[in-house]
């Protein structure tokens, strides 16, 4: 996930929340609101500068430099935190781009986030009018995300029912039987994890980790809380709390799945965003830091950055056939390191790897992003 973003609900839609002692600035905006190119974004240790904080309904392009001196991310946020898009793990003087369809007028936020942690700078963001959706106007765009929709109504579907099986357990006290469950509950949540966590306010309840920031008064709840509890501490008094929340939550996610509309650009997103979170947190460790179940995830994110692109395939194979074969060839490399380190119906603890192993697994993800960070340029072409 994408780390330390506080609860959204505590956030309104055009407000400018900034980091302590920084402050978002931006340039004129043009005279025409509709000027030709992408909103150049330089992102700096201390501010956000957008070279415009205005566009045209429609496909909206950001392209993000990183002038500072740890890695960033840049968000594009809509009413009540709701994520429409992310460009992650931007290194210093690098530059990233984010394309999204924004059909709808109204106020948005952009966001930088020196660190990957934190509220991050924000600037208000204005889009102008309203256009058609890409969907409504291509049926293999259509076809493309109401596929995509039907998988993640599925994983979430099978996500209520594992997390309901590892609540239970950890309620119970049945320890071994928890940490049995405890991976195989997040591959249905790490699957779908752009979309999951796009909803700001449930993404750090559900799977926050314990340095997260947090508001005053909020306690550290989700997956990571019970796996420290089990691989750490031993069950405490609130676990069972805890575990009733974990569970609360993913129903109040399954609902607002349900209704949510997806653009292509976000299945193509969300694809690299998976990736990057591979990139990120699963290949260093840091993610199932208590449990050392990285690994289940890893794959977790790869099957789910596959799902979006499978949805696109048609789309895709239509434009350029040759980015297709080689995400194929690129994933299955990946797919063939992965096999290596199974164990039974799971995998080895992240611990039991070699530091070549991390070296091969990260230079075939690496491999893989590459053709995946094309998708969305092509789909708009």
């Amino acid at each position: 996930m994408s780390r330390s973003r506080i609860p959204a609900i505590l956030l309104t839609a055009g407000a400018v929340g900034l980091l302590t002692g920084c402050a978002g600035t931006t340039g004129p905006a043009p005279a025409d609101p509709a000027a030709v190119g992408p909103v150049t974004v330089t992102a700096h240790d201390t501010a956000c500068d957008l070279s415009r904080t205005q566009a045209p309904a429609g496909t909206i392009s950001f392209a993000i430099t990183n002038s500072g001196s740890q890695a960033t991310e840049f968000y594009l946020f809509g009413a009540g935190d709701r994520v429409i898009g992310e460009a992650a793990n931007i290194g210093p003087g690098l530059t990233r781009s984010l394309t999204v369809e924004v059909p709808d007028g109204g106020a948005y936020t952009t966001a930088c986030k020196p660190g990957m942690t934190g509220e991050g700078i924000r600037v208000p963001f204005t889009v102008t009018g309203s256009t058609a959706r890409s969907t409504d106007t291509d049926a293999r765009l259509a076809e493309a995300t109401g596929s995509y929709h039907r998988y993640v109504t599925a994983q979430v579907e099978a996500l209520v029912t594992k997390a309901g099986e590892f609540a239970a357990a950890v309620k119970v006290g049945d320890v071994e039987s928890a940490k049995a469950l405890f991976p195989v509950a997040r591959t249905h949540w790490e699957r779908i994890e752009p979309v999951a966590e796009s909803f700001g306010d449930l993404d750090p309840r559900i799977d926050g980790r314990e340095d997260d920031e947090r508001e005053p008064g909020v306690r550290w709840t989700g997956y990571h809380r019970l796996e420290k509890d089990l691989w750490v501490t031993g069950l405490q008094p609130d676990s069972g709390t805890i575990a009733d929340q974990l569970v609360a939550d993913i129903h109040d996610l399954q609902t607002r799945v349900a209704s949510v509309r997806l653009t292509p650009l976000q299945l193509a997103n969300g694809a690299k965003e998976l990736l990057d979170e591979v990139a990120t947190g699963k290949i260093t460790g840091e993610e199932d830091r208590y449990s050392h179940t990285d690994l289940w995830d890893f794959q977790a994110n790869v099957e789910g950055s596959q799902a979006a692109i499978a949805a696109l395939r048609p789309v895709l194979d239509a434009k350029d056939p040759q980015l297709g074969a080689a995400l194929d060839q690129r994933l299955a490399a990946v797919e063939a390191l992965l096999a290596t380190h199974r164990s039974g119906d799971g995998f080895q603890p992240y611990t039991a790897l070699a530091p070549e192993d991390v070296k091969r697994l990260s230079d075939a993800l690496d491999a893989l992003a590459e053709p995946v960070s094309q998708v969305a340029g092509v789909i708009t072409a």
